[in-house]
């Protein structure tokens, strides 16, 4: 044998940041699902802020969103596209050091979040509240990042580029464009600034990075991990490789334009809202063509579902992702938002797509990767993990149509009124008769948290019983 054929086969993939990726991913998890449940206990019982204000809702529901979002997601999205990068292009990670830097300055991100928000330093932006040395923070971590994925599929021993890549490396070329418009401010103190943009505009600017977020940080990343991480689980190719990339470009383009459909009935010019409307509608189209090309890659594969609880996470993600993206357009109607704005409809629709589509899509990825990540064949308990599934799935059933419920129950009541014109139900008679589903809310999230602390449990168990290791990059090239 050669010694360039002995060099190659001793060459490893780099998975220690993969590995680091992936556990931080499930303990930022905990820790943002439980912040979720106390918040959902104080929407239920308001007194339990204790009257101390680093732990009143306001401060708390944005630590709550960027913990799951960055934190969960982030940690999620960042792991698995560096392994499935190197996988799929066959060669280790352009640049060790600066991947080790992502890491790191990713986790300094969220603890400066962790800091800041509960002592109430916000640009009072949704999923952009952080100031402004925390998004220079976050702008070069993203930076090299990209450096990182690009750079590895520049250096690929594959002449192909597999279309998870395709959707991961829109989501950092999307994500970092976003963030960088959506960010300009004017600072005027070391935790302060206000934003270059004034009125309508800096709505139009927030909502447009604001579902971009939604459409390139919770879809596009995630969809890198349907078309990885299923075909390998159910062990079966993608069902159409060619739908594959019109899923990527039809989505891709259209999502950019669907934005103005949060500013319904505002200042916004009527005409622009009519626009965000119209590419939410033909969003549904390329939603549903992904959704339904992973469902079918499992043609020939279905019987594993009797046997294999991660392909079950895999798959009930896919079914809230096709439910998600149904219920999102419908709700861009604006017959259909005059009732559902401002309500609790929102909260079920977003936390179908976060908890349903996002966390199960997460959590099945991870559950495929950790036994890998440490020279196991499989995750210490299996039952442990078909356990975690039901659990979380009733979880979601229960929080999701509760806030259905209470949202259109919401949305009749405010605009219910007498035969003398004057409101049938006070604000207050309102709030009284969603308290029951408050309470429903709160055990589904309860419910969810409990599912999380199952996994970490049996991924501790997981790593205890292996240990670190680095697979061998092939001499030839091969299947990922």
């Amino acid at each position: 044998m050669s010694p360039a054929v002995v060099s190659a086969h001793l060459e490893t993939y780099n998975y220690r940041v993969v590995r680091q990726f992936a556990v931080m991913s499930i303990v930022w998890g905990l820790v943002g699902m439980l912040v979720g449940v106390i918040i959902a206990a104080q929407l239920t019982w308001p007194a339990l802020n204790f009257d101390i204000a680093w732990l009143t809702y306001g401060r708390l529901r944005p630590l709550h969103t960027n913990a799951v979002i960055f934190a969960f997601g982030g940690c999620a999205l960042m792991g698995t596209s560096y392994y499935v990068v190197q996988r799929t292009c066959q060669t280790r990670l352009f640049s060790s050091a600066l991947a080790a830097f992502t890491f790191w300055g990713w986790q300094l991100v969220i603890l400066a979040a962790a800091i800041s928000l509960p002592l109430g330093y916000t640009q009072g932006k949704e999923y952009a509240e952080l100031e402004w040395p925390i998004d220079i923070l976050i702008t070069l971590v993203w930076v090299s990042y990209a450096v990182v994925f690009f750079g590895t599929i520049m250096r690929r021993k594959i002449p192909h580029i597999y279309v998870a890549n395709w959707f991961y490396g829109a989501f950092i070329l999307a994500v970092a464009v976003l963030h960088v418009v959506n960010s300009a401010v004017i600072p005027v103190s070391a935790l302060k600034s206000y934003s270059v943009y004034a009125g309508v505009q800096d709505a139009m600017i927030q909502w447009w990075y604001g579902h971009n977020a939604v459409g390139f940080f919770l879809t596009a990343g995630f969809l890198g991990m349907v078309y990885y991480f299923i075909p390998k689980q159910a062990e079966r190719p993608v069902y159409s490789y060619r739908l594959s990339v019109v899923h990527f470009w039809a989505l891709v383009f259209t999502y950019m334009w669907a934005g103005p459909h949060h500013l319904h009935y505002t200042a916004l010019p009527d005409w622009v809202q009519s626009i965000g409307m119209v590419f939410s509608l033909i969003l549904l189209a390329p939603s549903w063509g992904g959704m339904i090309n992973g469902i079918m890659t499992l043609s020939g594969a279905w019987h594993k579902l009797r046997t294999d609880p991660i392909l079950k996470f895999l798959v009930v993600s896919l079914s809230f992702y096709g439910m998600s993206t149904f219920e999102g357009p419908m709700m861009s109607i604006k017959t259909v938002n005059a009732l559902s704005h401002y309500t609790d409809w929102t909260i079920g629709h977003v936390h179908s797509g976060a908890l349903g589509w996002v966390g199960m899509i997460s959590i099945g990825s991870l559950y495929y990767l950790i036994p890998r990540l440490y020279g196991r064949t499989a995750m210490y308990s299996s039952r442990l993990i078909e356990t975690h599934f039901w659990i979380a799935t009733i979880g979601i059933v229960l929080y999701v149509a509760s806030m259905w419920i209470a949202g259109v129950m919401q949305g009749l009541e405010w605009r219910a009124t007498n035969v003398d014109g004057t409101l049938t139900y006070s604000f207050v008679d309102t709030v009284k008769h969603t308290f029951p589903y408050y309470v429903i809310r709160l055990g589904g999230g309860l419910l969810f948290l409990t599912g999380m602390v199952l996994m970490m449990y049996n991924v501790v168990l997981t790593i205890r019983a292996g240990r670190s290791e680095d697979a061998p990059i092939p001499a030839l090239a091969a299947h990922a």
